[in-house]
């Protein structure tokens, strides 16, 4: 049986991509792209062979015959490639370059089924089966290393992680780099080029995460790539709206640190927060949908005519219409000393990252959400014990029955209700807490990994009263905001705000943001994809009056 990841494109498929690229001959050993590069092409082998290698272990990966192709999901994005691809004999390819790619993927159907799916796969593939990428060396108990790892995680970067406390390859690196655990931590790339303790931006710009883009005015900038922002790229971009979208952390936004949503739409064994955002990340991106991350809003002007946007990394954004997807932090425990364990003991998600690090210890997950509870579930098969913890006197107020039903069936997962953590202790690490019940009853467990998921705060700093908020920060739309808060124009003397409209015309607000708004991943896709034809509707609205002012 063929193997899904690399499928043989038809004849007829190959004839209607040669249009969008030009055939070229090449003798044995060619390196037609070289890992690290920008933009690379793809290729359809039309004679001979093409071989994928990974230059860090000096090893192939596959080799793709006649009717095969290169690429991945990186070809949608400006992600660099992870491999080099050498010609084998006499051989003879098609070259397409990515823009001509996605042309071809959102004009034919047919080809855009067989090359995304294997795209996904290799995917999948080179993260889950293959040992490589990126060398990243530091403490697994060090915050600067949590955050560089937590960031490739989530962005789907392929890395090895070297830990320097377990690991003696760790070790036997320093010393060959002359560097001591004090510079820790360190990226080592493919030709042995180090990067002390990198920052994130500087990850995201090697990697090809963050990206560069025209400097137009966009129809619509999409700010934050949760569910909510990734459903709305994909509407707009496949509606034929000029799109970009942007993120200060990753894909996915709350959901995105979810192990397992089972209770979504059309997925009945359920799929991973990280899963369901990066399919969603590369389908924006194959409707044309430009995505830059890390780029965190940090004000936006209103000329009368477009909104600009200044983000970090010295990034303006023109746009005609914005749409806040922004979503909303948990809170940290209000504990005096916690933000010393933040990254090396307490966490604001699990993942997969954590699990090696729960195996067989007591793990603490505070919260009565259903993010909490897909937590400890997930948890609880690496962990000696889970300690739930919650104020409330009830695990069912805010959680979905089947995770309710799970936790409490659970051998290994205990209950605490009407009970908080109110101390940390621990000298790098965190080693051990304290919980207090409704009685003042102080307990102490040996607890070394907290995962809180406590209260929600919007993100809507960035928006310093552009837009009416309510007392909590949470942004108004439509129905909620009184006539005497709208602001005075043309458009809002013709109709009311829309209703994930806010009182400025052309700025809406969807998912956890918005005052109102369900905090289910449904409900957010639901008002991601429904606010587009509002932004058709303003900007409609907005070409009417400027013909009016001609």
């Amino acid at each position: 049986m063929k193997d899904p990841r690399f499928p043989e494109l038809t004849q007829r498929q190959i004839n209607t991509l040669k249009p969008f690229g030009e055939i070229e001959c090449h003798q044995d050993g060619v390196r037609v792209f070289t890992l690290g590069d920008l933009q690379y092409d793809f290729f359809v082998v039309l004679e001979g062979a093409v071989v994928i290698q990974d230059p860090y272990n000096e090893a192939e990966i596959v080799t793709h015959y006649k009717n095969e192709f290169t690429g991945d999901s990186g070809m949608l994005s400006n992600r660099a490639a992870q491999f080099h691809a050498v010609t084998v004999g006499n051989t003879q390819v098609l070259r397409i370059v990515p823009s001509a790619l996605k042309q071809a993927i959102a004009r034919h159907s047919d080809i855009s089924d067989v090359l995304l799916n294997a795209f996904l796969l290799r995917q999948e593939s080179v993260l889950r089966d293959y040992t490589g990428g990126l060398k990243l060396v530091g403490s697994g108990i060090s915050k600067e290393t949590y955050a560089i790892r937590d960031f490739m995680d989530k962005n789907h970067i392929w890395y090895n992680f070297l830990d320097i406390d377990t690991s003696e390859n760790a070790i036997e690196l320093l010393e060959n780099f002359n560097l001591t655990a004090e510079d820790l931590p360190i990226l080592i790339n493919s030709e042995a080029s180090v990067c002390q303790n990198p920052s994130l931006e500087q990850l995201a710009r090697y990697t090809g995460v963050l990206m560069d883009f025209e400097d137009k005015i966009f129809d619509v900038l999409v700010i934050g790539a949760g569910p909510a922002g990734l459903a709305a790229s994909v509407y707009a971009a496949s509606e034929g709206l000029n799109v970009v979208t942007i993120d200060s952390r990753s894909p996915g936004g709350q959901a995105g640190k979810s192990s397992k949503i089972e209770n979504y739409l059309g997925f009945p064994t359920g799929i991973s927060g990280s899963d369901l955002a990066n399919r969603a990340y590369v389908q924006a991106q194959k409707f044309g949908c430009n995505i830059s991350i890390p780029h965190k809003a940090e004000r936006v002007e209103h000329t009368g005519t477009h909104f600009i946007l200044h983000a970090t990394n010295d990034k303006v954004i023109k746009t005609k219409a914005i749409i806040a997807a922004t979503g909303a932090n948990y809170r940290q425990l209000p504990i005096d000393n916690i933000e010393k364990y933040e990254g090396s003991g307490v966490y604001y998600s699990a993942t997969g990252m954590n699990a090696a690090s729960c195996k067989n210890e007591l793990v603490g997950v505070v919260g009565g959400g259903n993010s909490a509870g897909q937590a400890a579930l997930f948890l609880a098969d690496h962990a000696k014990e889970v300690h739930v913890i919650l104020r409330g006197n009830d695990l069912g107020a805010k959680m979905s029955d089947y995770l309710v039903q799970r936790i409490i069936a659970a051998e290994n997962i205990f209950v605490h209700l009407d009970t908080q953590v109110v101390e940390l202790f621990g000298e790098h690490h965190l080693e051990s807490l304290t919980l207090e019940n409704k009685s003042g009853e102080r307990t102490g467990k040996s607890i070394t990994n907290l995962f809180t998921f406590i209260g929600a705060k919007p993100c809507t700093d960035w928006l310093k009263g552009i837009v009416v908020t309510d007392d909590r920060g949470f942004i108004c739309t439509g129905p909620g905001i009184r006539p005497e808060e709208q602001l005075r124009c043309a458009i809002y003397s013709q109709r009311e705000p829309q209703s994930l409209e806010t009182s400025l015309p052309g700025f809406f607000a969807v998912g956890d943001v918005r005052k109102g708004s369900v905090k289910r991943v449904a409900s957010a896709v639901g008002e991601g994809s429904m606010c587009v034809s509002q932004v058709h509707q303003f900007l409609s609205d907005w070409k009417a009056v400027e013909a009016d002012a001609v």
